[in-house]
């Protein structure tokens, strides 16, 4: 409320200092503007206490200000009462200089304290337009009075010496102005008061000097603007912050600041070449002024080269340096190879390493990524520790190094720095998170003296990935099949974000079959790809690329919908039971995804399909990475009726903990224990013992890969529930599913089951 109130009365103040002015202008009394000026003199006396009680000032401000009052008090005074003797004149005149110097140093603390980030430019540009300005008012105004005036010289010189101290003002107001620190309403408030004090002055002096013939309350309605300029700056409740050091500007006045300086460096210019000297002291001070603005103007153009140069030094400093660890960035560590590269014929062979720090992403989120910024810097201090001074090391990206060898001459010697390198991180990094362990894995590339250094480079990237295949904190050494693995999966992942659209995808299907009496109880979808040139990808192969890359997501969701698709059209045509199932598997990336369970739900009311016939399959890999959100995924879905199935059973490391907390209904025991089931008495142990513990926890379960008559009837002995295999059947695509159901049912193999269960 105060502040909104103080910000008004400025403004008020203001418009009264304009109004008076006009009426000072307006008055043909010579007496009533001179007591308007004392009138305005006295209410800035008032302002002043009142911004002491109110806006509190600095108190250094605040008493140079009271002191300029006092002062221009007592000469207006003192130049009503004297007479016309030159002796009685010279006291009002040391008054107003007096005001000039106070001015002045009150001004120069002011600038001083706001000259921003660019201090030397800003103090050489108000040199220049101090110096513009006192060639002007020499030109202007104090030779053409001294030619004049019949007073004594010293009666002249005290209203030179004042004029003089006039471009000093005006040197502070620039520097204040062209600053790039933040401008507050007082700061305005202030430029308003020097600039009306200025022009009052220049009028003045001018009408002396028989320059105008303006009348001289022109130049005591400038001092009224002035003062009352000077009121609303300290009335203002910005007027605290008026020494501060001020926060930048965004942009800086550089057009205000260009347009001052070349007009305080062309008008003395032009006015030289248009007007001659009127006397020796006339020209030897057009000299001197003439020389004083060429070096101003010299000063400040070579502190710009300088400053351009600094600038253009740094910023290829930067464009070739990485900013948090200060090593050559990616850029840098291509030129200094290539120059490696080049001199290889005398120095050696040169290679590359590449490293990576291993799970430096669980570094960020458990710890942030501050503490992985600092882990970074630990990095590359290590790394320029540990080697050699003819190598040199910069930061890729991320968390990826590389270490240029220029002078190496066989590849143990590569590989014994690599060595060295993974053998630097035994020691703790210590970090102000506390000590942090961590590992590489390092690629090895060589010039074979053709390669470029992007080449060697991705060489040494690809296999830097091998190493983290290999389980990372290794090395690995580029071949060029290498290479070739890497452009192969480039190709797969390239094309599997278009096969969907291309119907390059397919389903497969493989039948369960009820060990409880012999008939296909459900299917299980399996996934086929075959590229439009007549090749076909893996799973193994293309499922890891589409999770890695998060092509799973739009694969799975299709896959299901199809999958559930050709259920219903099976139980609609009678091919197989009103209440078969079927099984879908699904990846991690797809129960991490916060949209998939409504997905599933979408599919199942899209299909036609009971929650309760469709089996979400899972590996044990997805209860150990992450468990939380597939633990809500699948709860969510278990709920609605889906059941879930864990695949590939006995070959992960889950605990029946793990069994415990998610809601599963079915394991499914690998086909590398199924195929030992009749040779391997460890392999028909650990048979018996999951169908056994399923029993306990009232599971189901599936035994997959079944191809023998032994097997299955040995999983028959056990109390297996279901099996699938190729004795049974193959996987066939959806329209040989009633055949191979009627295979299943007169299968052989099956007739002990059949007769068991009476069928």
């Amino acid at each position: 409320m105060a502040s909104s109130v103080g910000a008004r009365a400025s403004l008020g103040l203001l418009l009264l200092g304009f109004g008076l002015a006009a009426a000072t202008v307006a008055a043909s009394d010579g007496r009533i503007s001179g007591w308007i000026y004392l009138g305005s003199t006295l209410q800035l006396a008032v302002a002043l206490a009142v911004s002491w009680r109110v806006a509190r000032p600095d108190r250094r401000i605040w008493a140079g200000l009271l002191v300029v009052v006092v002062l221009s008090v007592t000469g207006q005074v003192l130049d009503r009462s004297v007479g016309e003797a030159a002796a009685t004149q010279a006291a009002p005149a040391g008054m107003f200089l007096l005001v000039q110097l106070v001015l002045a140093s009150g001004l120069l603390f002011i600038s001083w304290r706001r000259l921003g980030s660019d201090p030397v430019s800003v103090l050489a540009d108000g040199v220049i337009v101090a110096a513009g300005s006192w060639f002007l008012i020499w030109w202007w105004v104090l030779q053409p009075t001294i030619a004049r005036s019949d007073d004594p010289w010293w009666v002249t010189a005290t209203a030179g010496v004042t004029l003089s101290v006039s471009s000093i003002v005006l040197f502070t107001l620039a520097t204040i102005l062209f600053g790039d620190t933040d401008r507050s309403p007082a700061v305005w408030f202030v430029a308003v008061a020097i600039a009306g004090a200025a022009s009052g002055d220049v009028l003045w002096a001018s009408g002396d000097a028989g320059r105008i013939a303006a009348a001289p309350t022109w130049a005591t309605a400038s001092y009224v603007v002035s003062l009352f300029a000077a009121s609303a700056a300290f009335v203002h409740p910005s007027i605290r912050t008026l020494v501060e050091r001020r926060p930048a500007l965004r942009r800086r006045p550089i057009a205000g600041r260009l347009v001052v300086t070349t007009l305080a460096l062309a008008v003395p210019v032009v006015a030289l070449s248009l007007t001659d000297p009127v006397s020796d002291t006339d020209r030897w001070i057009r000299t001197a002024s003439v020389v004083a603005l060429a070096a101003a103007v010299t000063a400040r153009v070579g502190f710009t080269v300088r400053v351009n140069a600094r600038m253009q030094r740094e910023l290829e400093r930067q464009a070739r340096t990485d900013a948090l660890t200060g090593l050559p960035n990616r850029a840098l560590v291509a030129e200094q190879l290539t120059a490696a590269i080049v001199s290889s014929p005398s120095s050696g062979t040169p290679s590359v390493l590449f490293i990576d720090i291993d799970r430096f992403k669980n570094i960020n989120d458990s710890l942030g990524h501050q503490a992985g910024d600092d882990v970074l810097v630990a990095v590359a201090d290590r790394l320029r520790r540990v080697l050699p001074p003819s190598c040199s090391v910069g930061r890729i990206s991320g968390d990826e190094f590389a270490v240029v060898n220029a002078g190496g001459r066989a590849t143990d010697g590569a590989t014994a720095l690599a060595e060295r390198v993974v053998a630097c991180f035994h020691e703790p990094l210590a970090v102000r998170q506390g000590d942090v362990f961590v590992t590489a894995s390092i690629g090895v590339a060589f010039s074979d003296g053709t390669s470029s250094a992007e080449d060697l480079l991705r060489q040494a990237d690809t296999a830097m990935y091998r190493a983290k295949q290999s389980g990372r904190n290794c090395i690995a050494v580029f071949d060029a099949s290498m290479l070739e693995r890497a452009s192969a999966r480039l190709a797969i992942e390239t094309a599997l974000h278009r096969a969907l659209e291309r119907r390059e995808v397919r389903l497969v299907h493989q039948p369960i079959v009820d060990l409880a009496d012999g008939g296909v109880s459900g299917f299980e979808a399996l996934m086929r790809w075959e590229r439009e040139d007549g090749t076909s990808v893996s799973p193994a192969e293309f499922i890891p690329i589409a999770e890695e890359t998060g092509t799973i997501l739009p694969l799975g969701s299709w896959a299901l919908l199809e999958a559930l698709v050709h259920l219903r059209e099976w139980i609609d045509q009678g091919a197989c039971r009103p209440g078969a199932t079927m099984s879908v598997n699904v990846s991690p990336r797809q129960l991490h995804d916060p949209a998939f369970a409504a997905s599933v739900e979408e599919a199942l009311r899209r299909a036609g399909v009971a929650p309760t016939q469709l089996w979400i399959e899972v590996t044990e890999g997805v209860m150990l990475a992450e468990p939380e959100p597939a633990v809500a995924a699948l709860r969510r879905l278990a709920h609605a009726g889906v059941r879930v199935a864990v695949d590939d059973f006995g070959t992960g490391y889950s605990s029946l903990s793990l069994l415990r907390r998610f809601p599963v209904h079915r394991l499914k025991i690998d086909r590398s224990f199924v195929s030992g089931l009749t040779s391997d008495a460890n392999a028909s142990t650990l048979v018996r013992t999951i169908v056994a513990m399923s029993h306990s926890l009232e599971l189901d379960t599936v035994a997959e890969g079944v191809e023998t008559a032994e097997q299955l009837g040995a999983l028959c002995a056990m109390g297996c529930s279901g099996a699938q295999g190729y004795l049974l059947s193959h996987p066939v695509p959806p329209r040989s599913v009633p055949a191979a159901i009627a295979a299943i049912a007169g299968h052989p193999d099956l007739e002990p089951v059949r007769r068991t269960s009476g069928g």
